[in-house]
């Protein structure tokens, strides 16, 4: 994979340790950033199926030598019975449903329990706010696993917000 930076090892062989600081309170501009879209079963935002849905596509992306070089798993919880997942991706990756992304967000940094959620989003719609910024979308990026937030001791969770200037 000749130009190609891989994703760097992990301490636990699942997750890389997390560092905040390139993600809390930054602005992101992308043109057609690809991503593999999938979807999860969930129960009141609980997923039932994330394992298999994570399995199936990293093997599929593994396959196509297209995981990117920074992971980047964005979830977006559009149902209490579901979400879409979008996997940033490298390449377009073979039986996989592409989408890009272009767009101006918004990102800042969450620690703490998943209960905590409807907390952190009225603070990011603050935040967008503050930034003279309008809300289009809201996107979770959940840095790991709960596993490996248990092993590193924190559960980082961004909130990614795609937004317009305020006229």
């Amino acid at each position: 994979m000749a130009g190609k930076k891989k994703p760097k090892k992990s301490e636990t062989g699942c997750c890389p340790r997390f560092d905040p600081g390139p993600w809390d309170k930054k602005e992101f501009t992308w043109k057609d950033k690809l991503f593999v879209k999938d979807r999860v079963t969930s129960i009141f935002h609980i997923p039932l199926n994330f394992g298999g849905v994570m399995k199936r596509n990293m093997e599929k992306i593994e396959k196509a030598d297209a995981l990117a070089p920074e992971w980047l798993l964005l979830s977006d919880e559009n149902s209490l019975w579901g979400a879409d997942l979008y996997f940033a991706v490298t390449t377009k990756v073979p039986d996989c449903e592409m989408v890009k992304f272009s767009g101006t967000f918004l990102s800042k940094v969450f620690e703490g329990p998943y209960k905590d959620m409807g907390k952190w989003a009225e603070q990011m719609k603050g935040y967008v706010e503050s930034k003279d910024r309008k809300l289009k979308k809201m996107y979770y990026y959940y840095a790991t696993c709960p596993g490996c937030a248990k092993h590193y001791g924190k559960n980082y969770v961004v909130l990614l917000a795609k937004v317009w200037v305020v006229s």
